[in-house]
């Protein structure tokens, strides 16, 4: 299902508010941007080498990414359009879910470029580059989970009441952003507020977080919070899984019954 490549992977999806999209001027980042860069992917990649999956730490040497310096968007975006057609886009900031949901659908994933400060390393309120571009980006360079996030987008996009907004924005909560998969006997954690921080990765995996079978239904009666530890995550069996909800969730969108 991979598309052709794009004709200029930096370039947004057409149609879209230009005021949302900036770009990366690399020549601003600091050396203390590139040391904060370094010590989060060490002390990540240090944990991540036991609890990660095997799709995560695959797709990060694929795209290149490395502890010396914040990632060049630019060098991303060429080794990954290769594989998969994803492109990284830079963006000033939050992103309203509608044209958020139609990025994803034509293959473009809003990342903010800003570094956090050292006193921020084990916490930041919103997104950073770390957050988007090693949490998120090497995923993308997965061709299954490529296509569920790409057709993941197209579906949420079709989403039209207040209910089953919030229903899709569940299912990419609880997958995109916080889920698990059972990989080489253990589960192994691949959403990106997993991947990128420490607190909620290890929360993930103890003995407090009640972690259950994967399902549409599951996922999207279920509530949470986003500036707090997570009482449930979902644990999927493989990537296809995530593919299969996705076309579940268009069927019933499409007749009137995601929700309710």
């Amino acid at each position: 299902m991979t598309p052709s490549p794009l004709p200029d992977v930096a370039t947004p999806p057409p149609g879209l508010d230009p005021d949302l999209f900036t770009t990366q001027d690399y020549s601003v980042y600091s050396a203390g941007d590139h040391d904060v860069w370094g010590i989060l992917y060490r002390r990540r990649m240090a944990d991540l080498e036991n609890t990660g999956s095997r799709v995560f730490l695959e797709g990060a040497e694929t795209i290149g990414l490395g502890q010396d310096r914040v990632p060049e968007l630019g060098e991303v975006n060429r080794r990954l359009g290769a594989m998969t057609g994803w492109a990284a886009i830079p963006v000033t900031g939050f992103i309203e879910a509608r044209q958020f949901f139609r990025c994803l659908a034509a293959r473009r994933f809003p990342t903010t470029v800003i570094v956090r400060t050292r006193e921020q390393l084990d916490y930041l309120p919103e997104p950073d580059i770390f957050h988007d571009v090693f949490g998120h980006v090497p995923l993308h360079a997965d061709p299954t989970f490529g296509d569920f996030l790409q057709t993941f987008g197209a579906v949420a996009a079709e989403a039209e009441t207040p209910d089953e907004i919030q229903a899709m924005a569940r299912l990419f909560w609880f997958t995109v952003e916080f889920g698990l998969v059972r990989e080489r006997g253990a589960i192994r954690v691949y959403g990106s507020g997993l991947i990128s921080s420490a607190g909620d990765a290890a929360n993930a995996l103890g003995s407090t977080c009640d972690r259950r079978p994967f399902s549409l239904d599951a996922v999207i009666q279920q509530d949470f919070e986003i500036d707090r530890l997570q009482d449930v995550l979902f644990v999927v069996d493989d990537f296809a899984e995530l593919f299969e909800a996705c076309r579940e969730a268009q069927e019933r969108l499409r007749a009137g019954r995601l929700v309710g």
